[in-house]
């Protein structure tokens, strides 16, 4: 899973703009259920289709957040692997 939906990278862009740890944990939970939410409701189709859409710059920003910040990077994944991996070797996008 290389590249994370628009959404969820938009949504995890808020933390560059909070200063608050407490904060920083409600924003990255509302990203991981918002991106759980989008591959438990979206069809193969669709989460291939938006496999294909550019990031947004707010997208890019909240990657380099993630990339750069190991504490929330792995707080998010561990939200999120297993019901998106789930959803994607459904899709056969694994």
């Amino acid at each position: 899973m290389k590249k994370l939906t628009p959404i969820a990278l938009t949504v995890a862009a808020l933390f560059v703009a909070g200063g608050a740890v407490a904060q920083q944990s409600m924003l990255l939970d509302y990203a991981a259920d918002q991106m759980i939410q989008k591959f438990q409701t979206s069809t193969c189709e669709q989460l291939k289709a938006a496999k294909a859409v550019p990031p947004t710059d707010k997208a890019k920003e909240a990657a380099d957040f993630l990339r750069n910040d190991a504490q929330a990077r792995e707080a998010f994944v561990k939200k999120v692997a297993a019901p998106v991996l789930n959803k994607m070797f459904e899709c056969g996008m694994i």
